[in-house]
């Protein structure tokens, strides 16, 4: 099957009285990579499992591929999504595996008996049994050895120590060059995953507020390193996100494009310029003190 596209126009859920999602409209297209970033509570899960048809939107529409997701048997098929803790069948792993097998039709069983073995999972065992960890690596093999067109992993790698967690990026990397799918990776540890990404979507309090290339927001700022003194001198009234410091050098992260004379400023100064980080962007974006500016 080939990669689905994914659009969200003007979402919203409700759930009571509390708007989990406001409007939410954005873009993925067929064969990307998206990073689906946000704070506990900013709307992510909810946003996946309306995505996935296990919920109807209050208003708005989800298109998958160009339908309507909800109770459409074809578009359904090609959608997998894994959710925290794995969200497997609570039975044996083999079994789940076997399970998952039998509903999927892209499903690569040499892909799954390998990262079974890389990820140490006993077989035998029950899923009740495993550790969070194990739990959350049965789902992402799951997830990556059903091929679904369209794949959402829900901060599947939860419980992972480090090892496992890079395996898992390192994994979703390889499997998606060689076999092309649309991934939306939802997660908060955005220095590790940040180089997986092609798109972004960041949403706060069930609100979008960026969806862009990842390209597009790196350059969306600016880290200016060197001197303490002549950093501080050069982005003294700027936009500062973030500021470190060792020793006498400092690096300064801004937000905002530097003009060419800005530029030749540093040059002088002997300033070093880089491109802004994900996490700095996150973080000013997300900042509970903005609500109140």
């Amino acid at each position: 099957m080939t990669p689905f596209r994914l659009e969200l126009q003007s979402l919203s859920v409700r759930y009571g009285a509390t708007r989990a999602l406001d409007g939410v409209g954005f873009t993925v297209e067929p064969g990307t990579i998206c990073g689906l970033l946000g704070r506990n509570g900013s709307g992510k899960t909810t946003l996946l499992s309306t995505v996935a048809a296990f919920r109807r939107p209050t208003a708005g529409r989800v298109l998958v591929d160009g339908e309507t997701p909800f109770e459409n048997a074809r578009v359904m098929a090609g959608i997998c999504l894994v959710r925290e803790g794995g969200d497997v069948l609570d039975d044996r792993v083999d079994a789940a595996l076997r399970y998952a097998a039998r509903i999927r039709s892209t499903w690569d069983a040499s892909l799954a008996a390998r990262l079974v073995e890389r990820f140490e999972l006993p077989r035998r065992a029950s899923v009740k049994a495993l550790s969070r960890g194990k739990r959350s690596a049965l789902g992402a093999v799951i997830g990556l050895a059903s091929r679904a067109p369209l794949t959402l992993f829900d901060e599947v790698y939860l419980g992972m120590d480090a090892p496992s967690r890079y395996a898992f990026y390192d994994e979703l990397l390889a499997d998606y060059m060689a076999h092309p799918r649309t991934i939306v990776l939802s997660s908060h540890l955005i220095d590790e995953v940040e180089r997986l990404f092609e798109h972004v979507v960041i949403i706060d309090h069930g609100r979008l507020l960026v969806a862009d290339t990842s390209e597009s927001l790196a350059r969306s700022g600016v880290t200016v390193t060197g001197p303490a003194d002549a950093v501080d001198a050069f982005v003294a009234g700027a936009n500062v996100l973030r500021r470190q410091e060792l020793g006498r050098t400092a690096a300064v992260t801004l937000h905002g494009h530097l003009d060419t004379e800005a530029e030749r400023r540093a040059s002088e100064l002997g300033l070093t310029l880089g491109a802004v980080g994900l996490q700095d962007l996150f973080v000013h974006l997300t900042a509970p003190e903005k609500d109140a500016a």
